[in-house]
C-alpha cells in the first residue's frame, strides 16, 4: 500500500511539472513581439480609417497625421495567468499605437490599443493614469524633423562658411565629399513645458565623430510646424555667446573674437577610429580561445520561449525601451512574472551649453529599437542562436533588424561551487566541483553615441542576473579651461564630460505565488553575559528584521544607508525547514542620486530617487517612463513617484520592486577611442533565500568528484562523457550590418 501511494505521488509529481511546462510554452506566445505581418496589419487597419486621415511618416512635411509607434500592447496580468496557469484560452493580441496629430488646429498625440491581431477591426483611445495629456511638443524628434534640422543648419553654415572652415581646417557642411561636418542635437529640447528648443554642436564627419567637436553649437527653436518659421536664438563659438549667426560672423571678420584653429587632420592617424595603433604582445597568426558546443545545444528556444536546466521563460525586446522576460520559472514554479528593462538615462555636466543642457532619457529616443545586428565571436560566441527583430517606429513600414538578439550558453570559467578536502598529510579525501555554465540572453542598444549591452543570465543553482555593460563613445565638448571642473581633456581641444548612468527595471515577483510581502535583514549587535564564563560578556551580531508594510516606508532614497538584505518571500508557502520561501534582491550598483528631488528635469525621473521601490501590482502602472519623458520632463505623462503617493499595504500582496542601477563616469584619457565594458557593469541578483530546501544545482550532471582509492590512485566519478573532443567553427566572420523595411 504505501509503494502504491508512492507511486501515485510520483505520478502527480510528473503530471504537475508536465502540465507547468505546458502551459508556460502555451502562454508564451502572449509575450512574443509582433510579426511583420501583424505590424503590417495594423498599419493598414488604421489608414484605412477615413477620420483618422494618416499620411505616410516620411512624408517631408510636419503637419500631417501619422503612426509614429506599433509594438505589441501587454494583456492584463490576472487574464494572462488564466492562460499560463490553468491552460485556459490565451487573451486576444493587441497593438499599441502612438498616433501623431500634426495636421489639426490643436496637434496632439494620441494612443490607441488595435484589436485583435492579426486581423484587427477594432480600437479604443489608450489613456495614462490620471488621463493626463500628452504634449504635442514632447513627441520623439522623427527623421523628417532630422531633415528639416539639416536644411537650416545648411543655412547657417553657407552664412558661417568661411569660419568653419578655418575652424577645423577645411571641413564645411554644405557641399562636402570626405571632409564633411555632421551635428549632434542635445535634449530635453527646452526649459519648459511646451517647448521645443534644441541646443545642436557641430563636430567633424569621420569614424568617431561623436568625439570630433569643433567649437560650434547653435540653439534652434523648431516648436512651428512649419520649419520656414524656425529661428536661431543663440550661437555659441569658443567660450563667446552671440544672438545670432550673422552677430559671430561680423565679430570673427572684425577680429573680436579669438578664433579656434584645430590641429591639422590626419585620415591616417585618426585618434577616434578603431583601426590599430601602437605595439601589441598577442600573437596575430593564431585565433584567441573559442567557446564551443562538443555535443550540440543544451537548451531549446521555440520562438520567444526559452528553457534551459531547469529554467522557462518567454521574451521581447519592446520597440520603446527594450528587453522583458516574462513568466519566469524554475523547474515550473515561477519565479517573477515580468523582469523588464524601464529606461535609461544619462545626465551630463558641462562648461558648454549643449553639455549643461545634455540629460538624456533614452526610452524618448526608442531605445529598444535601437537593436542592431549582432558580431558573432565579438557580441556573442559564434556559436548562439541568433535571431532577428521587428520594430516599427518613424517608419513606413516594419524593419527588420536581423541578428539583434542571441542566446547562447557558456561557461564562466569559475566553478559554481568546489571543495578539495584536505587530509592534511599531503592527500586529500575527495575533491567536488562543479561547472558552472549559464545562459545568457543578450541584445544591444545603440542610442547614438553609447552602447548598451542588456543581459539576462540564468545559473543552474536558480539565481538570476540581470545586468547591463556599457561602451560606445563618450560624449564629449569643445576643450575650455573651465571645462575641468566638469569632466576630463581627453584630446586636442577635446572634453570628456562627467555623467551618470542610471538604468531602471520592473521586476515583478510571484515567489512560491502572488501573495508577497517584503522585509528588510540587517544585524545588531548584542552583549550578553558569557554563559560558559559568567565574569565576561559576548558581544556578536543579531539578525534584525524589518516587515516594510507600506508602499513608503518600502522606497529607499539615495543618499540614505540601504539595508543589507532586501527579501521577498511568501508568508503562505514555507520550504522543508520551516522557513517561509523567498529570493532577495542583490545590487550591484555605485548609483547615486542625478538632480535634487523635485528639480525640474527631476520630476519626469522620480523612479531615480531610489535604488529600490516596491509597490502593489497594478495594470495602470505598467511602467515607470514613457516615450514622452524627453520631450517633457518637466511634466510627464507618467510619474512613477504617483505609484507611491497613495502608501498602500504592502503585506500579502501582488507586489513590484522597481530597482535603479548605475555608475558616475569621469571620463578619462582611456576612453579613447571609446569606453571598454570592463568595469561598466551593473545589475542586480535575483537569489533564493530559503525557496529550495537545498541548493538546486545539486542536480547538475556536469558535477566530477575525485576520491583518492586505498592504491593511492585518483579514483574519478562523474555522469558526463569524460572525452570532450575537438569542435571548432570552419565558417569564415561574416557581418552585414543592414536593416530593412520588410
Amino acid at each position: 500500500m504505501r509503494l502504491l501511494c508512492l507511486l501515485q505521488l510520483l505520478c502527480l509529481a510528473g503530471c504537475s511539472a508536465s502540465r507547468s511546462r505546458d502551459w508556460a510554452y502555451h502562454g508564451a506566445p502572449m509575450y512574443a513581439d509582433l510579426t511583420a505581418r501583424e505590424l503590417k496589419a495594423v498599419r493598414d487597419y488604421l489608414h484605412g480609417i477615413p477620420e483618422l486621415e494618416l499620411t505616410e511618416v516620411r512624408s517631408k512635411t510636419l503637419m500631417k497625421n501619422s503612426i509614429l509607434l506599433i509594438e505589441l500592447h501587454l494583456p492584463r496580468k490576472h487574464e494572462a495567468l488564466r492562460a499560463l496557469d490553468r491552460g485556459q484560452a490565451k487573451p486576444q493580441r493587441q497593438a499599441r499605437v502612438i498616433i501623431q496629430f500634426g495636421n489639426k488646429t490643436e496637434p496632439n498625440i494620441t494612443e490607441y490599443i488595435v484589436s485583435p491581431l492579426p486581423s484587427p477591426k477594432t480600437h479604443i483611445i489608450k489613456t495614462f493614469k490620471g488621463a493626463r495629456p500628452i504634449r504635442f511638443e514632447s513627441r520623439p524628434i522623427s527623421a523628417v524633423e532630422y531633415d528639416h534640422i539639416e536644411g537650416i543648419l545648411g543655412k547657417i553654415a553657407n552664412k558661417a562658411h568661411k569660419l568653419l572652415f578655418e575652424t577645423t581646417g577645411g571641413f564645411s557642411f554644405n557641399n562636402c565629399s570626405n571632409r564633411c561636418l555632421t551635428f549632434s542635437d542635445i535634449a530635453p529640447r527646452g526649459l519648459g513645458p511646451g517647448e521645443r528648443r534644441s541646443w545642436i554642436m557641430l563636430q567633424k564627419f569621420v569614424e568617431g565623430y561623436f568625439i570630433q567637436p569643433i567649437g560650434f553649437e547653435v540653439l534652434i527653436n523648431h516648436q512651428d510646424l512649419d520649419p520656414e518659421k524656425w529661428n536661431v536664438e543663440k550661437v555659441w563659438y569658443n567660450s563667446m555667446f552671440f544672438d545670432s549667426v550673422e552677430e559671430l560672423v561680423e565679430k570673427y571678420e572684425s577680429g573680436d573674437v579669438e578664433k579656434i584653429k584645430l590641429p591639422e587632420h590626419d585620415d591616417n592617424d585618426l585618434y577616434s577610429s578603431y583601426i590599430p595603433r601602437g605595439h601589441s604582445n598577442t600573437a596575430t597568426n593564431i585565433h584567441g580561445p573559442k567557446l564551443v558546443e562538443p555535443q550540440g545545444k543544451r537548451y531549446y528556444v521555440d520562438r520567444n520561449f526559452v528553457e534551459y536546466a531547469g529554467w522557462s521563460f518567454a521574451y521581447r525586446v519592446r520597440s520603446s525601451a527594450g528587453l522583458q522576460v516574462f513568466d519566469l520559472r524554475f523547474n515550473g514554479e515561477r519565479i517573477a512574472y515580468e523582469i523588464s528593462l524601464q529606461e535609461a538615462i544619462a545626465f551630463y555636466s558641462g562648461d558648454t551649453p549643449a553639455a549643461m543642457q545634455t540629460k538624456y532619457i533614452d526610452a524618448g529616443w526608442a531605445m529598444g529599437s535601437s537593436s542592431y545586428e549582432l558580431a558573432p565571436g565579438i557580441d556573442c560566441p559564434e556559436i548562439a542562436t541568433f535571431v532577428d527583430l521587428y520594430h516599427y517606429f518613424d517608419t513606413d513600414k516594419p524593419v527588420r533588424h536581423k541578428n539583434a538578439l542571441c542566446i547562447f550558453e557558456m561557461t564562466t570559467a569559475m566553478p559554481l561551487r568546489r571543495h578539495f578536502d584536505s587530509n592534511f598529510e599531503g592527500g586529500y579525501n575527495f575533491f567536488g566541483g562543479v561547472d558552472n555554465a549559464v545562459l545568457v540572453l543578450r541584445t544591444t542598444s545603440t542610442v547614438y553615441n553609447y552602447d548598451y549591452i542588456w543581459d539576462f543570465v540564468f545559473y543552474q543553482n536558480g539565481v538570476v542576473e540581470v545586468k547591463v555593460s556599457a561602451t560606445g563613445y563618450i560624449h564629449a565638448t569643445f576643450f575650455t579651461a573651465n571645462g575641468l571642473h566638469y569632466g576630463a581633456k581627453v584630446y586636442n581641444h577635446v572634453l570628456g564630460n562627467l555623467h551618470t548612468h542610471l538604468i531602471h527595471y520592473k521586476v515583478d515577483l510571484d515567489i512560491a505565488g502572488r501573495e508577497n510581502s517584503f522585509e528588510t535583514i540587517g544585524l545588531k549587535y548584542v552583549n550578553f553575559t558569557n554563559p560558559w564564563s559568567p565574569k565576561n560578556f559576548i558581544v556578536q551580531s543579531k539578525l534584525h528584521r524589518t516587515e516594510q508594510k507600506t508602499e513608503r516606508s518600502a522606497a529607499f532614497r539615495f543618499g540614505k544607508k540601504f539595508p543589507r538584505y532586501v527579501h521577498f518571500y511568501n508568508p503562505n508557502e514555507k520550504n522543508k525547514w520551516g522557513h517561509q520561501k523567498g529570493y532577495r534582491i542583490q545590487l550591484n550598483s555605485h548609483a547615486h542620486s542625478v538632480l535634487p528631488r523635485g528639480w525640474r528635469e527631476e520630476n519626469g525621473i522620480s523612479w531615480s530617487r531610489y535604488p529600490l521601490a516596491v509597490t502593489r501590482h497594478k495594470d495602470s502602472e505598467a511602467t515607470s517612463s514613457s516615450m514622452y519623458t524627453q520631450g517633457d520632463p518637466w511634466d510627464p505623462v507618467v510619474s512613477f513617484e504617483d505609484y507611491i503617493r497613495n502608501d498602500e499595504d504592502i503585506v500579502n500582496q501582488d507586489l513590484v520592486a522597481w530597482v535603479t542601477v548605475g555608475f558616475l563616469h569621469v571620463p578619462h584619457s582611456e576612453d579613447i577611442p571609446n569606453t571598454a565594458t570592463p568595469g561598466n557593469t551593473v545589475g542586480f541578483f535575483l537569489r533564493p533565500f530559503n525557496f529550495f530546501d537545498e541548493d538546486p544545482s545539486v542536480a547538475s550532471r556536469s558535477t566530477v568528484i575525485v576520491r583518492q582509492g586505498k592504491d593511492g590512485m585518483p579514483k574519478v566519478q562523474r555522469w558526463t562523457p569524460e572525452v570532450i573532443g575537438h569542435c571548432v567553427s570552419d565558417k569564415p566572420f561574416f557581418y552585414n550590418g543592414t536593416y530593412a523595411g520588410v
